[in-house]
């Protein structure tokens, strides 16, 4: 009677093992851009790393995926010098990402589903060990895919002149949500 229940489990199993496949990140070819923007309309842009990545696809659809961001790379690229510098460490400082206790952030992805040639999925990201429920667009292009995500720095402690937080700030505001844009190449 075993036999014949295992033999029933494996062969319920077997297409969706077939149709199943992970994909392994290429962390060296993949970049993710960040933009954050004031009350007054002006931003500040720049890059991370990732550390790691995979996503199970089936059936055409994510299934799952995982990404590990290094957010000690947090990178300015609009603005040079000392002001660069400055905002750097700001950024990594407990203002904002509190990177020497949070080195890393993640993104788990749970499910997606389809709508035309894009595919939305769902996840939870986790910043400074705080998780927020976000959905993330993916488009593939050619061999890439190209992703957007934006989230709620205050969902994460993010408060440095957070209107979540504090009040009266005027035009020294930093809007809460925070924009990623990533293309993702795999292995």
């Amino acid at each position: 009677m075993n036999i014949l229940k295992n033999l029933s489990l494996i062969i319920l199993t077997l297409p969706i093992l077939i149709n199943a496949q992970t994909n392994t990140l290429d962390t060296e070819s993949s970049k993710l851009k960040w933009t954050g923007k004031k009350i007054t309309n002006s931003s500040h842009y720049g890059s991370l790393k990732f550390k790691s990545g995979e996503v199970e696809f089936s059936n055409g659809l994510i299934a799952s995926g995982k990404f590990i961001v290094d957010m000690t790379t947090i990178n300015v690229e609009d603005i040079q010098g000392n002001g660069k510098a400055r905002l750097e460490g700001h950024l990594r400082s407990d203002d904002f990402f509190s990177v020497e206790t949070f080195n890393e952030a993640s993104l788990i992805l749970k499910s997606s589903t389809r709508e035309g040639d894009k595919l939305n999925a769902k996840g939870t990201l986790t910043i400074k060990g705080l998780e927020s429920e976000v959905e993330v667009e993916m488009n593939k292009d050619g061999n890439a895919w190209n992703s957007k995500l934006t989230f709620d720095r205050s969902k994460h402690n993010v408060r440095f002149r957070s209107g979540s937080f504090f009040e009266n700030l005027g035009d020294n505001l930093i809007l809460d949500d925070i924009e990623l844009e990533a293309v993702l190449n795999f292995n």
